[in-house]
């Protein structure tokens, strides 16, 4: 084994009918926190995990494996009606399960039943992964936003219109 295959993280596969999707407590807050420096370059400060925690507890998910932690999403419900999703990750030896995907349909349910008339986010476009997983579920793209990460990288930002949910199936 070289040595970079041995910093690599193991691949996790698990079942996903042993997933619970749950609202966020604020005990799951390190775990959160964790999984997003895991998972993005650029992160957010632990006080937004908090505020937003506050703020949007029924839309402020994780997915919890054997008592852990193994993912979350963040969205919620705009003004003008608009369900956005702000961050969703899935700790990097658990992606593949399914599990960013039964996140995103229990927020999308979530902010349909609150009256979100459709749902939007913004996606690096580098990201082919998630934004498959996007697509799957029925979003389109509908602009691409110039420089829209710190880095420089372009985003995607996709809509999921409420009429046209199909309850990720």
């Amino acid at each position: 084994m070289s040595a970079s295959s041995r910093d690599l993280p193991q691949m996790k596969r698990i079942p996903l009918s042993l997933v619970v999707i749950r609202p966020a407590k604020l005990l799951d807050l390190p775990e959160i926190v964790r999984i997003e420096h895991r998972s993005f370059r650029e992160q957010y400060p632990r006080g937004l995990f908090m505020m937003f925690l506050e703020n949007n507890p029924d839309t402020f998910l994780v997915a919890e494996y054997n008592g852990k932690v193994v993912g979350y999403v963040m969205a919620y419900l705009k003004p003008d009606l608009e369900g956005h999703v702000m961050s969703i990750a899935v700790d990097p030896i658990y992606r593949g399960n399914g599990i960013g995907k039964a996140l995103m349909i229990s927020v999308i349910n979530k902010l349909i039943e609150k009256g979100a008339r459709y749902i939007g986010l913004e996606v690096r476009v580098s990201n082919e992964r998630a934004i498959k997983l996007y697509e799957t579920l029925g979003f389109r793209k509908v602009k691409r936003i110039i420089g829209y990460y710190s880095d420089g990288e372009d985003a995607y930002y996709m809509v999921l219109p409420a009429n046209e949910w199909r309850g990720g199936n």
